[in-house]
């Protein structure tokens, strides 16, 4: 039993809802340029507890797709929010967020549901899933200059 409430105690320590805390995400990231094209994401910084960001995909020199996205609090707590191709905001409500690891999750939404960022040195890797898990989708974003 106390170990239980240990453990409880430890993943409620590891979650911090301040948007403060995502910092770590901040900056010009940008996919390996491929045949296929490359990914580029923005981040601002957390002024003002919100993230400001922009997602491109650039094919054959046109631009492909891409995404308004922001971080910030709402009534309900800190989320996600995405508008691809200009299409109304969806929000996805942050779940979890612990050192360079953050994950949002919106199980309503057809797909995806969860999305996760997570920073390793000068890498950035996005992943979009179920809720579950299943049919991921990662990106993987080195830092620019």
């Amino acid at each position: 039993m106390i170990a239980m409430l240990a453990a409880a105690a430890l993943a409620l320590q590891s979650f911090n809802p301040d948007i403060s805390q995502l910092g770590w995400l901040s900056g010009h990231w940008r996919t390996e340029a491929q045949e296929q094209g490359w990914t580029e994401e923005l981040w601002s910084g957390t002024e003002g507890q919100t993230l400001l960001g922009l997602n491109r995909t650039v094919q054959n020199d046109r631009t492909g797709g891409f995404e308004f996205m922001r971080i910030a609090a709402d009534e309900q707590g800190p989320a996600f929010y995405g508008s691809p191709s200009g299409a109304p905001a969806v929000r996805f409500a942050m779940v979890e967020s612990r050192h360079h690891i953050v994950v949002f999750e919106n199980r309503a939404h057809d797909y995806p549901q969860r999305i996760v960022y997570r920073r390793e040195g000068d890498t950035l890797i996005a992943t979009v899933s179920l809720a579950d898990g299943s049919r991921p989708m990662s990106w993987t974003f080195r830092r620019q200059p």
